[in-house]
């Protein structure tokens, strides 16, 4: 009887045609490597090899490589190298937990494998385990201390844990290591405009652009730096330069907008025309929702979704951490307030928001179009956008429209350009009916304040008026130094000669760098003010920051951009500031403040009486002695301060745009 041929499949390949494919895969011949893959995975098809070539050669071009990495796993178990590549198929795949899993099973494999551990620090810093992924990343570098990509991405997630010194020595040792490091250069910039350091950021930011001058990243990042040094012109041609190169950069777009409105002057249909560039840069990409599930009904519960990346130690957070919490604290159930933290770090005030919150979603990392179904799942009736065209905004994401009524408030000034963007939130102080062509939004005015302020949660008494015992007025202004123009130097140095013997006390980030120091001091010397009427300091915690507010009699606002959370904790500090009324909502924050805290007088009409004002109140010692011994209280009992009030005039706000939005929403299909 004639024996029949075995069909047992072959499952070693030669050893000429593994080294051919080798030899493509060094050569990043990946196109003629998947088809030469192919062919051989039906032809030896139980080798886990050649399915972990098939497999990485997909990979390397971006394309799904899933099925074959799992089929090489499920042959040879015991290959590190295809776990790894599986755990890579899976984080492109977006399913980071899994990746987690098979990057430890690799570990399990192979526990001094440095790529294993260099994988799992990324996963883990996908899925927010920053410390973990710190941890991974340093035993990778301990097993190959000469890995450049291991040193920036390790900076890259202690930058994020706010560890900025060490990110600094990370992202140092990374350029060591390879000097044309260009994400180490750019990221290092990062990092030292964070710390303040404005001169050594500006000099790596440059040396991205001399390796690589058509890098829009590079020039938007310096543009950024450039608009904190004060140097706003420049800071324009940065974003515009970053813009020609990238036409559809909406960061970049948004940086622009942003810094547009520190420049004095600006005509606000100009300003309208850039909003709406963005808006229609934004749309063109977005494919928005045209229904929801959301049922019309006007007077059932409604699902709000706040959309931020500042839910922490910030001024936003510390504006919406009483509103929430008051809103949570109704003994009403109509309104539940869900978050979508745009930015992975937390603190204790995150964890007091978060408390209130009855959702809670980590956005950051996740894609629009995700996070977007994301809120379409959990069935957002009223979307607000707390950024507008701030850092770490989600505005893209809204031009999908996720849900029926979207809103933007609280942490932006001006219009947002997006046109999925129904309303925006004022009050008649800020947003009077002339400035209401200024935007794309729909206005709906609180009737008092569209700001309510959290207590601090540090004890810093108020002290007695500092003239009683100096026997001189100290003005002073804690806000950004980006907002000192050359007319606020000006009119600050008559508001100076108007009061002899008068200090000014600057306090911000920037004044740490000596660059700016020497540069304030030559602003107000070319004005006739000599150092010594100067107190120049820089950052310091919240504590510190607020205990120096003890060192001041009266507070000068800046302008067009005036000062909010400054002015807030001014306030309740004792300090009353002197504030200029302007024609946007970015140039009258000081005039909703100082009205709605009890302080008219405060609020001048030009920059005439504003000298005048300061000079006034600074003759009257026993009158600002008075007002500092009761501000507190009486700033405490307004509505600045109020939230239980204010969060019933906001939520009848949110109920009277979602009332508008069923009485025009489409009969749903019984």
């Amino acid at each position: 009887m004639k024996k029949t041929k075995s069909s047992t499949p072959v499952t070693a390949v030669p050893r000429e045609e593994a080294l051919e494919l080798v030899a493509l895969f060094n050569a990043r011949r990946y196109a003629e490597l998947e088809a030469r893959a192919q062919l051989l995975v039906m032809r030896y098809p139980t080798s886990g090899f050649v399915w972990k070539i098939f497999g990485t050669a997909l990979l390397v071009q971006g394309k799904d490589a899933l099925q074959p990495l799992q089929k090489a796993v499920a042959l040879s178990p015991a290959d590190v190298e295809s776990r790894n590549n599986l755990g890579n198929a899976l984080r492109a795949a977006g399913r980071f937990d899994e990746a987690v899993a098979s990057y430890r099973c690799a570990l399990d494999i192979k526990p001094d494998d440095c790529a294993a551990h260099y994988n799992l620090g990324l996963a883990l810093r996908d899925v927010g385990r920053l410390g973990e992924s710190v941890a991974s990343y340093r035993h990778a570098l301990t097993i190959n201390p000469g890995f450049a990509d291991g040193h920036y991405n390790l900076g890259i997630s202690l930058k994020e844990l706010g560890h900025l010194e060490d990110a600094v020595t990370s992202y140092r040792r990374a350029l060591a290591i390879k000097p044309d490091f260009v994400g180490a250069l750019i990221n290092l910039g990062i990092a030292l405009k964070d710390l303040g350091r404005f001169d050594e950021a500006v000099e790596s930011t440059r040396r991205v652009l001399a390796i690589q001058p058509d890098l829009a990243d590079a020039h938007s990042n310096l543009g950024n730096l450039l608009k904190d040094l004060g140097q706003l012109d420049a800071a324009v041609a940065s974003f515009n330069k970053a813009l020609a190169i990238k036409p559809d950069y909406p960061e970049a777009h948004s940086n622009l907008l942003f810094t547009l409105n520190y420049v004095l002057d600006q005509p606000t249909d100009a300003l309208l025309r850039e909003a709406r560039s963005y808006g229609e840069m934004v749309g063109k990409k977005a494919a928005p929702y045209a229904d929801w599930p959301n049922t019309p009904e006007p007077d059932r519960a409604l699902r709000v979704g706040l959309v931020s990346g500042d839910f922490s130690q910030h001024p936003v957070g510390f504006f919406v951490e009483g509103v929430i919490a008051a809103l949570a604290n109704k003994a009403s159930d109509g309104l539940a307030i869900f978050a979508y933290s745009a930015h992975s770090q937390s603190d204790a005030l995150t964890d007091r928001i978060k408390g209130s919150c009855q959702g809670w979603c980590a956005a950051a990392g996740v894609s629009d179009a995700d996070l977007a179904e994301r809120i379409r799942q959990d069935q957002i009736d009223i979307l607000i956008d707390l950024s507008g065209h701030t850092a770490y905004n989600r505005l893209p994401m809204f031009a999908l429209r996720p849900a029926p009524v979207q809103v933007t408030w609280l942490g932006y000034f001006a219009t947002t350009g997006v046109a999925a963007i129904d309303y925006l939130i004022a009050d008649p102080w800020t947003l009077p009916d002339a400035a209401q062509g200024q935007f794309t939004e729909q206005i709906w005015r609180l009737p008092e304040t569209r700001l309510c302020f959290t207590p601090p949660d540090v004890a810093v008494q108020v002290s007695p008026l500092p003239a009683l015992i100096n026997q001189h007025i100290t003005f002073g202004c804690f806000n950004n130094i980006t907002k000192m123009n050359d007319a606020v130097v000006a009119v600050w140095a008559r508001v100076l000669m108007a009061v002899p013997g008068s200090r000014l006390f600057l306090k911000a980030k920037q004044l740490d760098e000596g660059s700016v120091r020497q540069g304030v001091v030559a602003r107000f010397a070319a004005k006739g003010i000599s150092e010594d009427r100067l107190i120049l300091e820089g950052k310091s915690d919240r504590a510190t920051y607020l205990a120096a507010y003890n060192k001041v009699d009266i507070g000068l606002d800046p302008f067009p951009f005036t000062g909010g959370t400054t002015s807030v904790e001014s306030l309740w500090m004792g300090v009353p500031v002197v504030t200029l009324a302007g024609a946007r909502l970015v140039s009258r924050q000081g005039v909703g403040l100082m009205m709605n805290a009890g302080l008219p007088d405060w609020v001048a009409s030009d920059t005439d009486d504003y000298v005048a004002r300061a000079a006034s109140h600074a003759q009257d010692v026993a009158g600002l002695a008075a007002l500092r011994g009761r501000l507190r209280q009486q700033v405490l009992a307004s509505p600045v301060f109020d939230a239980p009030r204010f969060a019933q005039f906001f939520e009848q706000a949110l109920r009277g745009m979602w009332t508008r939005w069923c009485a025009s929403a489409p009969l749903q299909n019984p």
